[in-house]
Order: structure tokens, then sequence, then C-alpha cells
């Protein structure tokens, strides 16, 4: 059925954003909506909490992942490799086509900083001029998100009508739709979102 309804989609995002604004994260709900986004062919996950306990406890997270994967996925899926933003954790195998990073709010608007302070560097070490910055080099220096691209959608989970710090840069022209919980959030929920954002229609700015 996920199969099925990943390509029943208009349009699919490359990269999801799960953003909790509520103050205690559920593993067992993230991991659920981690586990649905490989099913339906998302290939990138960044999953983001303001206070950073994703990240402090990947590992768990982790676990709660491959747990949930064998008893929803089975072995259906090839290996692929998961990375961490902090690369703390890396060469876990999980059996799908989907690559995932945990962040936190340094790897939001502190990243932008120390991304600046290096481009300051390099001028003052004349290996690159003033005018040589711009939209590209700032994310070749942006840490974060190496290898990822920009998310198309972000899921914001909880009462807050901000995603507090995620990705600040790299969200300029991205869908946000708003869920009012991630607790005990069922794969109808999710699926609405996802058709939600088949159908906006994005003019980019225009």
């Amino acid at each position: 059925r996920w199969r099925a309804d990943g390509r029943a989609l208009r349009k699919l995002p490359v990269h999801v954003g799960l953003v909790v604004t509520e103050e205690e994260p559920s593993y067992a709900d993230m991991a659920s909506l981690v586990v649905w986004c490989m099913a339906v062919g998302i290939s990138y996950v960044s999953v983001y909490d303001h206070n950073g306990i994703f990240k402090r406890n990947n590992s768990r997270l982790m676990d709660e992942i491959l747990k949930q994967q064998q008893e929803l996925l089975g072995l259906d899926c090839s290996k692929y490799t998961v990375e961490f933003a902090n690369h703390d954790k890396t060469g876990q195998v999980l059996n799908c086509q989907s690559t995932l990073k945990v962040l936190s709010p340094e790897d939001g608007k502190a990243d932008i900083v120390k991304a600046a302070q290096n481009f300051c560097q390099l001028v003052a070490q004349q290996q690159r001029t003033h005018s040589d910055l711009d939209v590209n080099m700032l994310d070749n220096l942006l840490s974060s998100t190496n290898g990822f691209p920009d998310p198309d959608l972000v899921l914001k989970f909880g009462p807050v009508d901000s995603t507090l710090g995620f990705l600040p840069w790299h969200i300029r022209l991205t869908e946000i739709i708003s869920l009012p919980s991630h607790l005990n959030i069922s794969y109808e929920d999710f699926f609405s979102a996802l058709h939600h954002y088949a159908a906006c229609e994005q003019r980019w700015g225009k």
C-alpha cells in the first residue's frame, strides 16, 4: 500500500523535515514517521526538535526506527546507510533507500554563523574576495546539510507557530504544513499531509 500511495501522488517531496515543537518528543511516534517516509519513497528525512533531544539520544531513536522498520517493512528494501548530522553515528544500516539526519538548533543559526566566520577567514587569507559570497558559496560552507538537498516539505508538529530554528537558510522555498501533534499520529494523517503538499502550486516567489 505504501509504495502505491507514493506513486499515486502527483509529486513526492525529495527531502522532508519532521519538526517537533512539543516539549516531550516521542521516539516511537517519530520512528513511525521516519519509516513511513521510507516506505512511500522519500529519499531524505531530517528530524528536529528545538531542545536537541533526538540528536542527543540518536541511538535510542535509531533503535526504535530499526524495530519499527522490521515490524512494518520487513526486508522489503535494499540496504542504505543512515547518516547523522553530527557525524558521530555513521555506518548503521537500515533496510530502505533513504538517508536520515538528526538535527538540533546548533545546525541552524549557529551553522550560518560558523559558515560566515569560515568565509571571513578565507577572505583574510586572501583565498577569497568578498564578492565571491553568493547563494552557492554559502550553501557549500554550511555543514549541517552537506550532501542534502533543501527540504521540499516540513511537517511541523505542535501548537507553536514557528519552526523554532530549523534550518532557517534552507527553507526559503519550503512548503510548511502544521499538524496538531506527532503523538499518536496515524498514517492517514501523515499521508493526508503528503497529499496536501502534492496539490500545492508552488510559485517560487512569483
